[in-house]
């Protein structure tokens, strides 16, 4: 008889032994004061933290324009949106932000779904199944999420080396003429902290007649004079037939969306399961993303200072001599190079010093290249930045790691 037990034991024991087994942090962040916060892991009662890892980047989701929207619509409609989109759920919030998210991204149209993931794994998979004998060609960097939709879809896919313009056009010119084709990347690898060539990728979709897919979860909000992500930045939004964004990262809330001319659009909205069967998201949430939006795209004051904070943190790493890697975004890596540093490195910051960052391991990474992944934003101020490396240096003695400008 089969000992179900023993069988969700021994995965579970497996990654303990490789020592990649995820640990959640209960934590309470404190509203306005982010990015202070209270810790409730491993001691009694709440200890003063300062959170390094949130995703959360331009500290919107404690915006007072964000907050104050989100109780208004509490108090006028209430908590739920009351079903799908199909039946109940389809508010006049939902329609004021699809309005919006097209406009700061000059596309016709926008459609929203409960996360991110959901919004890649979902179209990806309803576009590729739409095309008849489609064929996907995926950045090998590509999020869990894209890479589920690939595998959803059912398409052939052919995977190209990260950000390798001719490892992609020969995989393209392998295909025939008449193939539809697909290329589906992001413009900000939020792991490596590195920028996908837009223009040159759009350059091999118009010359191959291919369809062009872009994650900007990490760069709506962040980039472009409107917060339009990279391809606004980089004047090549109109180049890209689908954009796909975030709304729990930079714009604080939650949920997630894309951006494309109408029938694309419509397509989606009318074929795919992800979007169909599920509640939309409460207008309380939307009502905050709108506010976010709309004030984002009148102020860069945020995105510049989560900028200079960026590249202040990544001076005082490498003139620490710690193994910062090398990126062109607000992303700010930390090499370790093994999982069980890695968590060891965590635990001792959140324990001694106050200070949280989650370790980055296999499979969000590739085995080998584990790090601390940090995400420093307008409020972390440069005496929270010292002491922060400071502590690194301390631990990296401790450990006896070594110091070095990463390559």
């Amino acid at each position: 008889m089969t000992s179900y037990d023993q069988i969700f034991d021994a995965a579970i024991d497996r990654l303990h032994e490789e020592g990649r087994y995820r640990v959640f942090i209960d934590i309470l962040r404190n509203k306005g004061a982010y990015p202070n916060a209270r810790c409730f892991h491993g001691h009694n009662g709440p200890k003063p933290i300062t959170v390094w890892c949130s995703n959360d980047y331009l500290a919107m989701g404690q915006h007072p324009k964000v907050t104050e929207a989100m109780e208004e619509a509490l108090h006028d409609v209430g908590a739920g949106s009351g079903g799908t989109r199909n039946i109940g759920g389809n508010t006049h919030y939902h329609i004021e932000l699809e309005a919006e998210l097209a406009d700061l991204h000059g596309k016709e149209a926008a459609l929203i779904f409960t996360s991110g993931y959901v919004s890649n794994d979902a179209t990806l998979s309803t576009l590729a199944k739409l095309l008849p004998g489609c064929v996907i060609f995926s950045d090998e960097l590509n999020h869990a999420s894209m890479i589920a939709g690939i595998r959803n879809s059912g398409c052939a896919k052919r995977v190209f080396r990260h950000n390798d313009l001719d490892h992609l056009e020969e995989l393209l010119a392998a295909e025939d003429p008449d193939t539809p084709k697909l290329i589906a990347f992001e413009s900000v690898y939020s792991m490596d902290g590195d920028v996908a060539p837009l223009h040159e990728i759009c350059d091999l979709a118009e010359k191959h007649n291919a369809l062009t897919y872009c994650d900007e979860v990490h760069a709506v909000g962040m980039y472009g004079a409107r917060g339009g992500g990279i391809s606004e930045r980089d004047e090549a939004a109109h180049r890209i037939d689908i954009l796909e964004g975030t709304l729990g990262k930079a714009f604080g809330v939650m949920g997630g969306y894309i951006a494309a001319d109408k029938r694309v659009v419509d397509c989606v909205r009318s074929y795919a399961p992800g979007f169909i069967f599920t509640t939309s998201l409460s207008p309380v949430l939307v009502a905050g993303v709108l506010a976010s939006v709309r004030h984002l795209k009148s102020s860069s004051e945020e995105r510049d200072a989560q900028q200079a904070s960026a590249a202040k943190l990544k001076d005082l790493m490498a003139e620490a001599g710690l193994p910062v890697m090398k990126s062109t975004t607000h992303i700010v890596p930390l090499m370790v190079g093994d999982p069980v540093k890695a968590k060891r490195i965590s635990d001792i910051l959140l324990a001694e010093y106050g200070v949280y960052v989650q370790p980055i391991n296999f499979p969000t990474v590739p085995r080998g290249t584990e790090r601390l992944r940090f995400t420093p934003g307008p409020s972390h101020t440069e005496a929270m930045m010292h002491e922060l490396v400071e502590a690194l240096s301390e631990i990296w003695d401790r450990m006896d790691l070594e110091l070095r400008q990463a390559a």
